[in-house]
């Protein structure tokens, strides 16, 4: 199961992008808080505990402990907005648990092995992570912190799907209940073709080269026939 972390955080009632804006000015990360059948709560958090939690992977895909005052509230990240060019959250989406009912989490995928895969050692291929992380359906204490996946047996050209992943159990992969297409895979190993691009393109800027040459003698040409 994922971690759990304790964040401190207080009910706010001002709304909108001015009040946001204001605590963002005093150190304090906007949130709301939904689900659980009641009602959306506006809240707030000291910026920077929340920039020192977020250094932890399993942050984004474990339960945090929610506290205000004297109550506690489990909740997962559903959403959280960065500033594009500063070390800021500008704010965070949290959904509320509930005991007994399945949620929904994006959970991150280590691969190692690399190394040692005959595809890589051997064949001279690259390792292509098509997937980073993948959803699942499970109750809260049953939500892995991510998912480990050795490829040091995978040969060239061979890859895995999601089926590969081991499952603990009661977790579930919603995209595999749709079908046998919606198998995707998640990483392989292939041999990058970047030299035959690379002298496919000498060869295209070769014959535009000669026929730039050959449009500027034409033109030499002409001007010498109109001195003429």
């Amino acid at each position: 199961m994922a971690d759990k972390f304790d964040l401190i955080a207080e009910y706010r009632e001002d709304k909108g992008k001015g009040a946001s804006r204001r605590l963002r000015h005093e150190g304090k990360v906007p949130a709301i808080i939904y689900g659980g059948g009641r009602p959306p709560r506006a809240l707030s958090f000291d910026h920077n505990k929340v920039l020192r939690e977020l250094q932890h992977e399993s942050f984004y895909s474990s339960v945090l402990n929610i506290k205000v005052g004297d109550k506690s509230q489990a909740a997962i990240v559903k959403d959280l907005q960065r500033h594009p060019a500063k070390p800021i959250v500008m704010h965070i989406d949290l959904q509320r648990i509930v005991a007994g009912e399945a949620i929904k989490m994006n959970i991150p995928i280590h691969y190692v092995g690399e190394e040692s895969a005959p595809g890589v050692k051997t064949g001279g291929g690259s390792v292509s992570h098509l997937m980073t992380d993948v959803e699942v359906v499970c109750l809260p204490e049953n939500l892995p912190e991510y998912f480990e996946v050795d490829i040091s047996g995978l040969e060239l050209d061979e890859m895995l799907h999601l089926s590969d992943l081991k499952l603990p159990e009661g977790v579930e992969i919603p995209e595999l209940a749709q079908g046998p297409e919606h198998d995707h895979p998640i990483v392989s190993i292939h041999v990058l073709k970047v030299a035959a691009v690379e002298e496919e393109d000498d060869a295209v800027a070769a014959e535009g080269e000669e026929a730039a040459d050959g449009e500027a003698s034409a033109e030499s040409g002409d001007e010498e026939k109109s001195e003429d």
